[in-house]
């Protein structure tokens, strides 16, 4: 009798060891794959947070350059002359209006030695007079008569950027040389209109 109790309890003891393998066993693989999925999760959200980032990164690349397409929209630049032109001798002038509400880029080369003053319509008139009376050549009388807003004599390149005509109608750019000549330009202006008057009209 006791030899069947003692092998019905082998029995019993030897499968409930195989029943707690078993369990142990089915953990481990439980745990095997949870690490598994944790690991696949943490790669899936650096993957994530990597397309994040470039995102990111992209967003702020469109938002500066909108940022510099509305600016260009609000202030847009034109050219405005930009054909080579000949003066021909101390008599020939060229003459241009800087438009009002624009900055005036000035930029010009010349073949030669060449004169440019930035005038008001008032000193521009009365270097006409000048010449009309007799008491100088165009390439004297458009830079020394009145007093012309800024001027570059015997010069061959000019770069300047102008802002009295940004609030203000009254300027005009005039070229001049005491030979033979050709001028290059490359003049452009950018609208920006001034909140005030500028230049000789503020006076």
């Amino acid at each position: 009798m006791w030899t069947a109790a003692l092998a019905a309890a082998l029995v019993f003891t030897a499968g409930g060891l195989a029943l707690l393998y078993l369990d142990d066993t089915n953990s481990q693989n439980a745990a095997n794959q949870l690490n598994a999925q944790n690991q696949a999760l943490k790669s899936q959200n650096k993957q994530l947070q990597a397309q994040l980032l470039t995102t990111q990164t992209n967003l702020t690349a469109t938002l500066g350059e909108l940022a510099t397409v509305r600016a260009e929209l609000e202030h847009p630049t034109l050219t405005i002359w930009n054909v080579p032109q000949q003066i021909m001798g101390p008599d020939w002038y060229l003459a241009g209006g800087a438009p009002d509400t624009f900055t005036y880029h000035l930029r010009a080369t010349s073949s030669g030695p060449m004169s440019i003053s930035i005038l008001t319509l008032k000193d521009f008139a009365a270097a006409l007079n000048c010449v009309t009376n007799g008491r100088g050549p165009t390439n004297y009388c458009m830079h020394y008569t009145g007093s012309p807003v800024i001027s570059w004599l015997g010069v061959t390149t000019v770069n300047y950027d102008f802002h009295g005509a940004e609030g203000c109608a009254d300027y005009v750019v005039v070229f001049t040389s005491a030979g033979n000549i050709t001028v290059k330009p490359n003049v452009s202006v950018t609208y920006n209109p001034a909140s005030t008057s500028t230049g000789s009209c503020a006076k």
